[in-house]
């Protein structure tokens, strides 16, 4: 009985599961009737449509995943407060736009304007954004260079300007390069500045370490000094001159002859013949 009982129950689940699949295939045969009876519905012209605005979004999607048919735009300035995501939400309805780049200000000028008390915020300075077709950041160039960045007069952004131009043959990598190469230099200007300092802390150190050198050298030969004159006899006389170190040199005088002093009564600026001459010349006798 039991050996019949499950020989059924196998047989039974068998002719469900055959059941199962042709209703599913049923279902799918259904299917494919309704669509091809819709399609004959819409005509060949919306057939076609369809397959041709299909092609054209294939070819967009193409070019713009080439990156000899993108352009990038540059922006001379940034307003303040504003971010990488509100100027994508900015840009977006003129064109699509894949990447963007704002480069930060210096972190000098941020802490001086925290501590003058202005806004304590991350601004940008300048920035570069790539669109999926030259043609639109061209188109966008010249028709936003100049104009308010937002129509309404609510926003905050209303009176700032759009400050950009095309970058003619500019690819992104260029802009990855010249960032890379910026960093390497500030890199090895940081790594030499170190390395300097480096050197000056240990030329320090070693001039302190021989300072101290000194120091001790002197305090034992004093303290030797010291400890000689007091082990000396009571009865020898210490000298009262002590003998002069040899780097103290003797100290030299030296004379120089002066002038004789005019007397007190030749206070007369006229000039006069001495008494030799006039004796001379006259005849009479010199005075001695």
């Amino acid at each position: 009985m039991e050996e019949g009982e499950a020989t059924t129950s196998e047989e039974e689940f068998e002719t469900k599961k055959q059941a199962r699949s042709r209703k599913q295939r049923e279902n799918r045969a259904e299917a494919l009737q309704e669509d091809g009876k819709k399609n004959e519905g819409l005509g060949d012209d919306a057939v076609a449509a369809g397959e041709k605005k299909r092609k054209r979004k294939a070819l967009q999607n193409a070019r713009s995943s080439v990156p000899g048919k993108r352009g990038v735009i540059y922006l001379s300035r940034i307003p303040p407060h504003m971010k990488p995501l509100k100027l994508r939400h900015l840009l977006e309805p003129y064109g699509e736009v894949l990447r963007i780049y704002l480069a930060p200000e210096d972190p000098a000028a941020r802490l001086r304007r925290k501590r003058a008390g202005g806004n304590s915020g991350k601004n940008f300075t300048e920035g570069w954004v790539e669109f999926a077709h030259k043609s639109d950041a061209k188109r966008i160039a010249v028709m936003l260079n100049g104009e308010p960045m937002e129509a309404s007069k609510r926003s905050a952004y209303h009176y700032d300007l759009w400050n950009m131009k095309y970058l003619k043959k500019f690819k992104w990598d260029n802009l990855t390069e010249e960032i890379a190469y910026k960093n390497a230099v500030r890199e090895q200007r940081l790594a030499a500045e170190i390395s300097a300092a480096k050197k000056e802390r240990d030329f320090y150190l070693s001039k302190v370490d021989q300072s101290r050198a000194i120091a001790s050298m002197e305090e034992r030969k004093k303290n030797k000094k010291d400890l000689e004159q007091s082990q000396k006899p009571d009865g020898v006389e210490k000298p009262a001159i002590e003998k002069k170190s040899a780097s103290e040199k003797p100290r030299l005088v030296r004379n120089f002859n002066q002038k004789k002093p005019v007397a007190d009564g030749m206070t007369s600026n006229v000039a006069t013949l001495s008494r030799d001459v006039l004796a001379g010349v006259f005849g009479g006798k010199r005075a001695y």
